[in-house]
This record gives structure tokens, C-alpha cells and sequence, in this order.
């Protein structure tokens, strides 16, 4: 049998050598690569024959792709079949499951939320509940992402798990799974201002974004003053679907270009008409997790003056991956382009510069006793005509607002569109 190392260097030079002619070695600008494929198959033959462990040929081939490919920038990578498989589930947003999005504690599955009008939620799953068997096979020993596996599969095939919960003894709920859509978007509305939160950028983003203002619009009506769109510690994803949301906010112009090896092969991607806030005032929230189609979306909105930046700097991410299948049903994720804002800037190992610099901060209230005020000092005159009342404050003189967590920078983002607001009333009262 033929070694690794001649079959490959056989192979090399059938395809390289058209019929009836012969290489000349010493006008052949190939002979160096021959020569590395010698080598390679040289290294191939010493390590199977005496590394202290027996190793595949497969794992072999596929370091060796791997180490090809991550050497090239941080970016490029081998994807194995199964890794191929769960890259397409994440940039596909939806998947055949049970529709719950879980966490792992004390080893067993933690329920965070039942995902609306899905198999989990229908059944009555609740958050807090414990899953500890899967058809009957105990979850603790698993990882997380085992465990996730097995609860995802075919549509419309059955799997039993059994809920252990607080004040009742652990049941077995039977569910049929379902096309679960990842939710990558989420939205509120903070006083009369609407708040959309892009966690990533999958084939499901510009649905849920449209579903969300959508929803915002028809709570708050002529009421809505602007948008608050977060896109902190959002890594990336999909270049068409930044573009498709950058897209919702731009009437014209270029959203972004993409310039490769070759520049004759560069694209350009423009805006339609179409705003789906009606040029209402727009804040973007970035910070140093925003990565690639998140400094996109940023970049477009930031050079078309359609939005305020505020926040930290971004990621710094300016290049474009493209999925490349291969023999065997694996995948090289490839670096192949950079791309530039309308302006022409390439953010690559740079990033966005927010228009407004705002640290995230853990605010502190200050203790006011002691401070005087008009209606301390003797003889004050009376307010005969006030309107303030009390304030709605309590007997110890602090508001009464529901205890939740601070979000300095969003805190920052909703004042400045109130400011914005009241500013263009008072102006157009004035005019």
C-alpha cells in the first residue's frame, strides 16, 4: 500500500500536470508548494507511526484544516458536521423544540420562561421548574448543551419530561415539539418612549423588530416621542439582516459596502424608502460587546445623522465571513471581504466611536438631610397658588418608585429623547 505521503504528492502532481507535458522543476513556480505538501505528508507519517497515542486519520485532517484556517485571522475556522449543524440553527432562529429557554442549576435543567404559544408554554410549563429526566433518563450528569440537544428534534415527535415543582411532587408532561422561533428581539416602552432590545442578528431579527415597533405604536400612538434600539453586547450575525434593519430606519443612501482581494468584485448595499418611525428621534446604545452587523447597523445610522450613538466603543469587527460547505458535511467559515460604512470607514480593529460617551455607572443618591430649602426659613411667604402638591412623596419626603435594577446608560438615552421632544414642542409653539 501506498503511504499518505506519495499518495499525496501523486495526487498533487495529476492534477497539476495537464496530459503529455512535464514539469520542469527549475522553471515551475509550484515546486514549493509540492515541496510544503512533501513535508506535510512527511510530519502525517511520523505521527501516526510514533505519537505516544493512537490518532485518526480524521482528527488529524481536521486539526491540520483547523490550524490552516485559525491562523489566518481570529475569525476563520473549520466547522465540523455538528457544529455546522448548530451554526445553521442559530443563523436560521428557529428549530424543532419544545420552546423554553432554560439555564442549568444544581445540575439539573432550570426553566427561565416558557417561549409564548409554544408546545412548553401550552402545556402549562412554568418558569422556576426543575426538568430532571428526559424520557425517563435522569438529566444530572449532563451539560447544558446535552441536554438542550436531546429536547430539540424532529417536528412533531414526542418527548416526555418530568417537572420537579415547588409544592407539588414531580409529573411527567408529554410534549409534541415544534417549530421554535429563537426570539432575538425584545421590546417595552419606558414612559412614552419605546425600547427595542437586538440580541442578535438571525433570519427571524427584522420580523421581530417590525413586530415590535409595531406593537409600541399601536400602545402608545401619537404618544411615541422615539426609540431607544439596544445593540450592547450584541456579537454580530447576518449581514443581510443588518442591513434589512438599518434599512427600516433610512429613506435613501448607502448602508454599507463590502471590498474583498479584488475590488472590481466590491458591492454596495443601499436604503429604501420607508421609515418605520416615521423620522421620529433615535437612540442606539453600543458598547464594546457590539460587534460586526451590530457596528453596521451603528455605522449606517451613525453617518446618515438618522441616529445618536451613545454609549462606548464598539467591538471593532469589520470583516465579513462567508460560509463554505465541504466533502464530509462540515463547513470553513472564511474571511473573505471588509466592509466600510457610507462614509467609507472601515471600523476593523478600531470600532464605532459613540457620538456621546456614556460609561455604564452604578448611580448613588445622596443624602439631602440637612439641605434647606425656601419653606425652611423663618417667615417665608406662603405659596397661595401652588400647583406642585406633595409630589406624591411619602412622609420621609422620597419618592415612591418600584426598587429595579439601574441602567445608567439607557436612563441617559431616555432623557435625551425627552429633551429632543420637548425641545421641538416648545420650538414648533414658537414658530
Amino acid at each position: 500500500m501506498l503511504s499518505f505521503k506519495k499518495v499525496l504528492l501523486t495526487t498533487a502532481f495529476a492534477i497539476a500536470l495537464p496530459s503529455g507535458l512535464v514539469a520542469d522543476s527549475a522553471v515551475d513556480p509550484r515546486r514549493d508548494t509540492y515541496r510544503q505538501l512533501e513535508l506535510f505528508g512527511d510530519v502525517f507519517e511520523r505521527i501516526k507511526a510514533n505519537y505516544v497515542e493512537e490518532v485518526s486519520d480524521e482528527e488529524l485532517i481536521e486539526s491540520a484544516i483547523h490550524g490552516m484556517l485559525t491562523r489566518l485571522d481570529p475569525h476563520s475556522s473549520y466547522l465540523t458536521p455538528d457544529s455546522f449543524k448548530d451554526m445553521r440553527v442559530q443563523t436560521r432562529g428557529e428549530f424543532g423544540g419544545l420552546g423554553i429557554e432554560v439555564t442549568m442549576e444544581n445540575g439539573f435543567v432550570k426553566v427561565v420562561s416558557p417561549i409564548d404559544d409554544t408546545p412548553a408554554a401550552r402545556a402549562g410549563i412554568e418558569a422556576g421548574d426543575y426538568i430532571t429526566h428526559l424520557d425517563g433518563e435522569a438529566v444530572l450528569g449532563l451539560t447544558l448543551q446535552e441536554a438542550v440537544e436531546k429536547m430539540r428534534g424532529k417536528v412533531g415527535s414526542e418527548l416526555k419530561i418530568t417537572i420537579s415543582r415547588e409544592g407539588v411532587d414531580s409529573f411527567d408532561v408529554t410534549l409534541e415539539r415544534d417549530v421554535i422561533k429563537v426570539r432575538s428581539v425584545r421590546h417595552r416602552i419606558e414612559d412614552n418612549i419605546g425600547y427595542v432590545r437586538v440580541s442578535s442578528f438571525n433570519e427571524q431579527t427584522t420580523p421581530g423588530l417590525e413586530k415590535s415597533i409595531k406593537a409600541i405604536q399601536d400602545e402608545l400612538g401619537d404618544k411615541m416621542i422615539g426609540l431607544v434600539l439596544d445593540l450592547r453586547l450584541n456579537p454580530g450575525g447576518l449581514l443581510t439582516e443588518a442591513i434589512s434593519v438599518s434599512d427600516a430606519f433610512l429613506e435613501q443612501g448607502e448602508i454599507v459596502s463590502t471590498r474583498g482581494r479584488d475590488n472590481s468584485n466590491a458591492q454596495r448595499f443601499n436604503a429604501r424608502s420607508g421609515d418605520l418611525i416615521n423620522g421620529k428621534p433615535l437612540v442606539v446604545l453600543i458598547n464594546g460587546g457590539s460587534a460586526s452587523a451590530s457596528e453596521i447597523v451603528a455605522g449606517a445610522l451613525q453617518d446618515h445623522r438618522r441616529a445618536i450613538i451613545m454609549g462606548t466603543q464598539s467591538f471593532g469587527k469589520g470583516s465579513v465571513q462567508t460560509i463554505m460547505p465541504l466533502l464530509g458535511n462540515g463547513a470553513m467559515r472564511l474571511t473573505t471581504s471588509r466592509y466600510y460604512t457610507p462614509s467609507g470607514r472601515s471600523i476593523q480593529a478600531e470600532g464605532i466611536a459613540p457620538d456621546i460617551i456614556v460609561e455604564q455607572a452604578k448611580i448613588e443618591t445622596l443624602d439631602n438631610k440637612g439641605q434647606r430649602r425656601e419653606a425652611d426659613l423663618r417667615g417665608a411667604l406662603e405659596n397661595k397658588g401652588g400647583t406642585n402638591g406633595d409630589n406624591g412623596e411619602d412622609g420621609d419626603g422620597k419618592a415612591d418608585e418600584a426598587a429595579k435594577p439601574q441602567d445608567y446608560q439607557l436612563d441617559r438615552a431616555l432623557d435625551l429623547i425627552q429633551g429632543i421632544a420637548l425641545y421641538s414642542t416648545s420650538s414648533g409653539a414658537s414658530n
